[in-house]
């Protein structure tokens, strides 16, 4: 294990014992905080924000290949700060984590890298945009994209084209996850066309679908009672889209959100209690694998299922994430993730 590695294997469970899911309860302790009324400035906040002490770009895609097989596909690189200063080299203070995964009918894979920041072997850059650790690389100028990884049990090529423009959550890209008031800055790219090559131990699949891809960062994102979160973004046949979430609280009461999006673009959010999504059914490990997805005030009464009910990410801080298909008032397909299980 090289020391890169050690370090921060040694200080991401550190922080996964804090408050809340992962540590994201914890108090911000120096580090800026989200305010409303954001005024993004772009390409820059494409980029890293490191006086903010979590960050991610988060893609997932749902893909096709030739024969009709449906797979998923997930590339994120997250972002964590030991400290709200800059530092070179080893004495920066950026903890770096890449997720890949490729889900199919039948098999989940999973691949994770670690790095600090510093050295040069992860970081963001915003003009020219790069996304990279190690290897792996999420490139190009948020209209057209490439992005790579690899593992010892699979590879993707892929190439994004977007199709709409950026979205905006919560009041104007303020995303509020608490009663309390916790928020961070969150935005998407929820309409890339994608289309690549996954290799798997079967040999090279050529693929296509849709990509949606998340950006957040923020200091302090869950209250100290949020346990996790059950994500849902979901693209209908229609072409509208919708993006929800709930998060768990140890009384046992949710704290929901979500956005509506039309094909144009054009966007309703929705606060707390508008949204509610209920567990239908739970896999051999007790997490929730089916779930009935309401938004009343759209007529949305849609039952969620997972392709592959065994998408359980086997990394450092561990996950469910996998892609899902949609039926009910709505069709259509999109990603869950759910954080918080054991």
């Amino acid at each position: 294990m090289s020391v890169r590695v050690l370090i921060f294997v040694v200080l991401w469970p550190m922080a996964a014992m804090a408050q809340g899911f992962a540590g994201l309860g914890t108090d911000a302790d120096g580090f800026s905080v989200p305010e409303p009324n954001p005024q993004f400035s772009f390409p820059a906040d494409h980029g890293a924000h490191p006086d903010y002490r979590i960050e991610w770009w988060y893609l997932t895609a749902n893909l096709t290949a030739e024969d009709g097989t449906p797979y998923g596909l997930q590339w994120t690189l997250f972002r964590s700060a030991l400290a709200p200063e800059e530092g070179d080299g080893w004495t920066a203070p950026q903890l770096w984590m890449g997720h890949a995964a490729v889900t199919t009918p039948d098999a989940h894979f999973v691949s994770e890298r670690l790095a600090r920041g510093g050295i040069g072997q992860a970081g963001v850059t915003s003009d020219p945009f790069e996304a990279w650790i190690d290897d792996w690389t999420l490139e190009g100028d948020w209209d057209r994209m490439r992005m790579t990884a690899s593992a010892p049990d699979f590879a993707y090529d892929m190439a994004l084209t977007a199709q709409g423009p950026l979205i905006f959550h919560g009041d104007a890209g303020y995303s509020v996850k608490s009663g309390a008031g916790q928020a961070s800055y969150y935005y998407s790219q929820p309409f890339f066309a994608i289309e690549g090559v996954l290799q798997l131990s079967d040999g090279d699949i050529p693929v296509t679908g849709n990509a949606w891809l998340d950006r957040e960062w923020s200091s302090q994102p869950l209250a100290d009672n949020q346990t996790g979160w059950d994500w849902f973004s979901l693209s209908f046949e229609d072409g509208d889209k919708m993006m929800g979430f709930r998060l768990q609280q140890t009384d046992g009461k949710n704290f929901t959100s979500a956005t509506w999006i039309t094909p144009e673009g054009e966007t309703t959010p929705y606060t707390d209690g508008a949204l509610k999504a209920t567990p239908l059914a739970v896999n051999n490990a007790d997490v929730p694998v089916r779930w009935r997805v309401e938004l009343p005030d759209r007529g949305l009464d849609v039952t969620v299922g997972a392709i592959n009910e065994d998408a359980w990410m086997t990394t450092s801080v561990p996950y469910w994430e996998g892609p899902v298909t949609v039926t009910g008032s709505h069709a259509g397909i999109g990603y869950l993730e759910m954080t918080g299980y054991e």
